[in-house]
């Protein structure tokens, strides 16, 4: 910081350095005091000074005050230049610091933004491979569901049909048999032995029960079996939705920043 006094007691330059690349100048100009008196050389005795002397000798100390202060301002101006150049120079170095300060901020902006946007796009990289992990999840177990109903489908048509089988051929047994007994005896051990014959087809009947009651637990395992793979496959599907909702969130938030 460059400081520059004027006074007008009396004509002086002081300087002094406030800090490194800086100074400060004081300068006070003043008009020669008009009060003070100026010392007369004493006149030699028996000599005799004319007015035109006394007028050259006059003009000649004019001349002199005249150069003395010329010389004086020459000074001052040269000094004033001294410290504008100063100033400049200053005024210089600051505007490089700034200029090189402003910069270095601009490319720690910059990497700040490229390392910013990696990051996302390696977010966004890993939520989309997750997504379709979990999409191949969904899509292999409702496969595997489709070939398990399937499967249950056409294991309960088997049995629907071999059931089927089994009794037609039951009763046709029962029927030839009861038939044949029926034409050859009329009496009383007909009607045990068709007495036996009627437990054996409730012994029949019950174990034919027996087998269906078997299959419905069968069938109702296999139900309960898919109804969890449907659980699963919501669950994963909920997990798809989640996923999409943050990759949203995510864009949202890239397109903010």
């Amino acid at each position: 910081m460059v400081a520059i006094h004027l006074h007008l007691n009396s004509t002086e330059i002081r300087c002094q350095e406030k800090s490194r690349g800086g100074l400060s100048y004081e300068v006070i100009l003043a008009e020669p005091a008009p009060n003070v008196a100026v010392p007369k050389r004493p006149v030699t005795p028996g000599k005799n000074v004319s007015v035109e002397e006394i007028e050259q000798k006059l003009k000649a100390a004019e001349e002199r005050r005249i150069s003395l202060e010329a010389k004086k301002m020459a000074d001052i101006s040269t000094k004033l230049a001294k410290v504008d150049e100063a100033t400049r120079k200053k005024d210089e170095i600051t505007n490089e610091f700034i200029t090189q300060t402003k910069e270095q901020l601009e490319s720690k902006m910059e990497q700040h933004v490229e390392k910013r946007e990696a990051i996302i796009s390696d977010m966004k990289e890993k939520l989309k491979i997750h997504a379709q992990e979990i999409e191949k999840t969904r899509e292999t177990l409702e496969q595997q569901k489709a070939n398990e109903q399937k499967a249950i489908e056409e294991k309960l048509k088997i049995a629907q049909t071999l059931r089927d089988e089994n009794i037609k051929k039951m009763l046709n047994r029962l029927k030839e048999h009861n038939t044949v007994k029926i034409a050859e005896i009329k009496s009383h051990q007909d009607q045990l032995e068709t007495q036996k014959l009627e437990e054996k087809a409730r012994i029949y009947e019950n174990k034919l029960f027996a087998a269906e009651q078997n299959r419905e637990k069968e069938i109702q395992k296999k139900i309960e079996k898919v109804q969890k793979l449907e659980r699963r496959a919501e669950l994963v599907r909920q997990n798809k939705a989640q996923t999409q909702d943050m990759d949203g969130q995510q864009n949202a938030i890239a397109s903010s920043g």
